[in-house]
């Protein structure tokens, strides 16, 4: 069969259903007051196909991108299905009792926020995925952070921080290895790359969170008869050890013995369930109920009780679902040119390597934005952009490091994108229709919105910013890679 040409709308097309399911989403969420995205991105599903009915492209064909998108996202929906299980599960085991209740004796309100951004990220770089870490440990710590009476979208921007940043640094993390992927260069030289914005952002966020644990947040109020009251709850209704951790040192064990997160995270829920068995007298039937269902418990403690009834497969299906049609929006949008056409017209004003870096981390939150979907604000732009850095002589680390950047770190801070929603349901921050009180968590996730502006100055400076090596440029010409012509007045050639 002929191979037909990719249909490329005018710019105002394009932006026609982008602007208008925003328009709707937005009405949804802050006119209404209701947290839930999903009719608004299925009408941007419409919209977008209409378009491209509009300009030719039949329904299956639109259908078939659409499909190809959530396929290549499927990895995400196995990692939110088994995270949904180990959540129920080691609560039934007792290991995030056990987390909250040795958190709450040896820390300290002061120092809580900046040691739960570390712990978050030490734990994600181990299994290379922060929905693990946010599930598990960043679960446990909003346990701890309740306890020191910490308000809830403080200890889940420091959660959130953590986490991300941690998936964004280890060399076992799906979207780490995405980048460099689809921008032609190693896995080890992007880590090492990126660590030039990683590392004071990580610093700033730490001594930010330090700052509020001894000067905003009132710890000299902390009840202490509250936080006694927690920890002899869960002694009354858990097994209270350290060998309750086994479960998660077995998960950190297999990552750091580089097996894959998902069967490595599956290893966690079965070790967990006999676990449950043998030391909280679990029967079997329980466990598989805890797994699909989530824990129940009910102690008369609020603060145990709403932290710890929760988890299983079907308390993911709210997320799973907002992802599914997340995705279809995203794979709407790139099967009828929408988004080429919004990023071609982005390339066609850049003149600047500076002016490069900061349209390839825009265009990379832009589509998180748009798409819903970390994977694909991660592979569009790195694409799309390669030429131009070949072109300008720059490397395409400079590339993979800003849509990571926009991509991996930005996809928490968005509500219905697929780590958004992840971070809301798994930590219990309120959806359908609940407060949006607790959505404050967006701009106090502090290490994660600071690393692209890091990024976007060095840019402008010239710092960090690497010109491609000899090489690099051999590399390119052996493997016939694109690279970008230029006009007279510098801006790139549109593809």
């Amino acid at each position: 069969m002929e191979q037909k040409q990719p249909v490329t709308p005018t710019l105002s097309l394009a932006l026609t259903p982008v602007i208008l399911t925003l328009i709707i989403l937005g009405t949804q969420i802050f006119y209404f007051g209701v947290f839930e995205p999903h009719i608004p991105l299925a009408i941007g599903v419409a919209l977008a196909s209409f378009v491209g009915i509009y300009q030719g492209l039949s329904w299956e064909e639109i259908r078939a991108g659409i499909f190809k998108v959530i396929h290549v996202a499927l990895p995400s929906v196995s990692v939110l299905i088994v995270v949904g299980m180990i959540i129920g599960i080691w609560i039934a085991s007792g290991t995030v009792p056990t987390i909250i209740y040795y958190g709450l004796k040896t820390l300290s309100p002061e120092i809580f926020l900046a040691a739960g951004m570390v712990i978050c990220a030490v734990v994600a770089v181990s299994l290379g995925t922060s929905w693990g870490s946010v599930g598990t440990v960043g679960l446990a710590l909003m346990g701890i952070g309740d306890g020191f009476d910490i308000p809830v979208y403080w200890t889940a921007g420091a959660v959130v921080s953590g986490a991300f940043f941690g998936d964004k640094v280890s060399p076992l993390s799906d979207t780490t290895n995405l980048a460099p992927a689809v921008t032609g260069t190693d896995v080890f030289s992007h880590i090492q790359n990126m660590m030039a914005t990683t590392i004071p952002a990580m610093l700033i966020a730490f001594l930010i969170y330090i700052g509020v644990g001894y000067f905003v947040i009132d710890t000299q109020s902390v009840s202490f008869e509250k936080i006694e009251g927690i920890t002899a709850a869960l002694e009354d209704n858990f097994y209270i050890s350290a060998w309750a951790l086994l479960p998660a040192l077995v998960v950190m064990l297999l990552a750091l013995k580089k097996f894959p997160p998902l069967p490595s995270l599956f290893a966690g829920v079965i070790v967990g369930g006999a676990f449950a068995m043998v030391t909280q007298g679990q029967s079997l039937q329980s466990v598989f109920d805890y797994a699909n269902n989530g824990y129940s418990i009910q102690t008369n403690i609020s603060e145990i009780d709403n932290l710890l009834n929760r988890g299983g497969i079907q308390s993911m299906m709210w997320t799973i679902s907002l992802v599914l049609i997340a995705l279809s929006f995203g794979g709407a949008l790139e099967t009828t040119g929408c988004l080429r056409s919004i990023i071609n017209s982005i390339k066609s004003k850049v003149k600047t390597f500076a002016g490069t870096q900061v349209a390839s981390v825009g265009t990379a939150f832009a589509t998180n934005l748009v798409a819903g979907d970390p994977y694909l604000s991660v592979a569009l732009p790195g694409r799309m952009f390669s030429p131009v850095y070949r072109g300008m002589g720059y490397s395409t680390l400079n590339l993979s490091r800003g849509v990571e950047e926009g991509g991996t770190l930005m996809s928490p801070l968005i509500p219905w994108n697929a780590g958004g929603a992840f971070v809301i349901s798994a930590l219990g921050l309120g959806i359908a229709g609940d407060s949006l009180e607790n959505l404050l968590y967006i701009p106090l996730a502090f290490a994660c919105w600071t690393a692209p502006l890091i990024g976007i100055f060095y840019a402008y400076l010239g710092w960090f910013s690497p010109k491609a090596s000899d090489e690099e440029r051999e590399e390119w010409e052996s493997s016939g890679a694109d690279i970008a012509k230029f006009n007279d007045d510098g801006t790139p050639v549109a593809n």
